[in-house]
């Protein structure tokens, strides 16, 4: 199973995410913004970081950029469910997000995205 870590400042989110994959068996690491995200990733790398794009300061978008800056490899998957969510995602996988999720989505979407890639 992966290690993932869920970058969600939606407290709801960041625990339904996690109920969801920890209930198939993998570990996940929370962390409520990017700044906090990437500190936990540089402790610990992950298999796998799923990123909320839309979050204060720094937003996902930033977070992405300072992940792929620092670690070029990372595996990142975008989650948006902002009205625009469609067009932000399309953006966050030109920026090297290896999937995107427009929430909400479901145990099984998430799960067969998380297999995909790792």
């Amino acid at each position: 199973m992966a290690r993932v870590l869920v970058i969600d400042d939606e407290v709801e989110e960041r625990e339904a995410v996690q109920e969801m994959l920890e209930s198939a068996g993998h570990e996940v690491v929370l962390a409520a913004d990017g700044r906090e995200g990437l500190a936990k990733y540089r402790q610990n790398p992950v298999d796998l970081i799923l990123v909320d794009l839309f979050m204060p300061e720094p937003d996902g978008f930033e977070t992405m950029n300072l992940l792929r800056r620092e670690f070029p490899d990372v595996r990142i998957v975008a989650m948006s469910g902002d009205i625009f969510a469609t067009t932000m995602l399309s953006v966050a996988r030109r920026l090297g997000s290896v999937a995107v999720l427009a929430k909400p989505f479901t145990q099984d979407e998430l799960l067969m995205t998380v297999e995909k890639i790792v």
